[in-house]
């Protein structure tokens, strides 16, 4: 085999090697071939782009297939092109590295995100053609994570829900609650505080819980699927009969809980705050508040290049690196982000179609 590596990878910017809108990305593609060879191009691909795709069954033998696609951005640098007559360039036997720069959109682009039904993929990539060969690929994948967009319409507002329920089964009476929260946004890591004005005058006790979940909506040919997935459960101490009290819990998001994703059209993740007051024999009442995960601006530290960083074309270590010159790096911009790409969740299967 004459080409004996074609890969291509990535310098972090940060100690979490997540990018934002604006980042510039500097990297390296690198070919090593074993003997003198002709190449007839070389190009560097950035995309950002969205899919989803399920089956679903009608009956006993017809199923149909529901997919759809959305880009973001695609972005191609010719880094070698067909320079000779016969269409081709020669590089020499040994080791050839060769810069990328690329710019990430300053724009509203969604997170990454990983799911069995739907994904969010920003990735760079490479492919070199030859003569009378089938054209060799390379990519890597880099976690993007949307800067922090306060644009939401109500993202600052109080959230209020009300809920009133008649015993008469195994009981009597009445209950009622009241639920508030300071607003509906919160970044990765902060407090969420519930207060729930619980009003128990029926001859049962009552347990609240405070239930932080996720759901998971995809959208493809005018149907949608949808998966909700609990984060975490809080219980508090019973109220009592006939008693009226004010419950105040305080629930910190997970810090490495992904952001909502809100600005893409096939694919949305959501969380809910659910408060539910637990009644023994009979159905509970529940109030459903929406909550929009921010990310967490994190310390700003950038990262050197990795060693060895510059290119051999041709033979020559002095000869340009066709005009793929990295610029200087960009600062992080507002976020702390979740693992790297495709670490978190570990989602369900998707049965659950509530809202």
């Amino acid at each position: 085999m004459t080409i004996t590596n074609f890969s291509i990878e990535y310098d972090a910017i940060n100690s979490r090697n997540i990018f934002t809108n604006g980042d510039t990305i500097n990297g390296r593609i690198i070919v090593e071939v074993s003997k003198e060879t002709k190449v007839q191009s070389l190009v560097f691909i950035a995309q950002g782009k969205a899919r989803v795709r399920w089956t679903e069954h009608y009956g006993q033998y017809h199923t149909h297939v529901y997919w759809a696609d959305e880009k973001y951005y695609d972005v191609k640098h010719h880094i070698l092109r067909e320079s000779r007559q016969d269409g081709s360039e020669i590089i020499g036997k040994g080791r050839h590295v060769f810069p990328f720069s690329f710019q990430i959109p300053d724009r509203k682009i969604p997170s990454s995100f990983k799911s069995c039904i739907g994904k969010i993929v920003h990735k760079v990539k490479a492919e070199l053609k030859q003569s009378m060969k089938l054209t060799k690929k390379t990519k890597t994948h880099f976690t993007f994570v949307s800067k922090a967009d306060m644009d939401i319409p109500g993202l600052l507002d109080p959230q209020y829900g009300s809920k009133d329920k008649s015993v008469k089964v195994f009981g009597s009476g009445n209950i009622s609650m009241d639920i508030q929260t300071k607003r509906m946004g919160y970044k990765q890591g902060r407090d969420l505080k519930v207060m729930a004005e619980i009003s128990n005058q029926s001859s049962r006790s009552v347990k609240p819980k405070f239930i932080l979940y996720e759901k998971q909506s995809f959208f493809a040919q005018g149907r949608r699927r949808v998966s909700t997935n609990e984060i975490l459960k809080e219980k508090v101490e019973a109220v009592e009969p006939s008693r009226k009290e004010t419950v105040t819990k305080v629930i910190t998001i997970p810090r490495e809980l992904p952001p909502s994703i809100l600005n893409c059209s096939i694919i949305k993740l959501e969380y809910r705050l659910k408060v539910i007051l637990d009644v023994k024999l009979a159905s509970d009442p529940e109030i459903k508040l929406p909550i929009v995960i921010l990310p967490e601006r994190p310390a700003e530290k950038q990262l050197p290049p990795s060693a060895g960083v510059g290119f051999e074309t041709f033979g020559s270590q002095n000869q340009a690196a066709w005009n793929m010159v990295p610029q200087p790096q960009a600062t992080l911009g507002a976020l702390d982000p979740p693992p790297p790409y495709g670490a978190y969740p570990n989602y369900p299967s998707f049965t659950d179609y509530s809202k």
